[in-house]
């Protein structure tokens, strides 16, 4: 068996999605460094920005608050999520992530385990206006994320 390398990715090598709203990069995943637990990457809301809601089915979702202040919605509850915290989603918890604040939020997730395919990692429960202004456009292996 070969052994896999470490590899650096910096966050202006990846390709912002806005597809499901805020500016999400999938930066650690099987399609940029070979993964095979899980994938990693950050995501940047804009002030009054959302990320919509959705669920992983084959997944649990971990999330550290790097800056901003974020509301995130699980299973429909809200919950204040400031800077230096972390958030454990479990499996097929509907989540949405809001920013409350008036400054960027960036948050740091990592999913795992993969889904059986990517397709079948992420569900979206609702439309953004990025995602209907985008529909046509496919999601990549490394574009499918939280």
């Amino acid at each position: 068996m070969i052994k896999p390398l470490p590899k650096i990715v910096d966050l202006s090598e990846i390709e912002p999605n806005t597809r499901r709203g805020g500016d999400l990069r999938a930066m650690l995943t099987p399609a940029t460094v070979g993964s095979t637990s899980g994938f990693m990457g950050v995501a940047i809301i804009n002030p009054g920005d959302r990320i919509g809601e959705h669920y992983h089915p084959y997944s649990e979702e971990f999330v550290y608050v790097v800056c901003g202040q974020l509301e995130v919605d699980l299973d429909g509850e809200p919950h204040p999520l400031r800077p230096e915290q972390g958030l454990m989603i479990p499996i097929n918890m509907r989540h949405r992530f809001r920013n409350v604040g008036n400054v960027e939020a960036r948050i740091v997730f990592h999913l795992g385990p993969l889904a059986p395919r990517p397709a079948l990692g992420h569900v979206d429960t609702e439309e953004t206006q990025q995602a209907v202004t985008v529909a046509a456009e496919p999601a990549g292996r490394e574009q499918v994320r939280s």
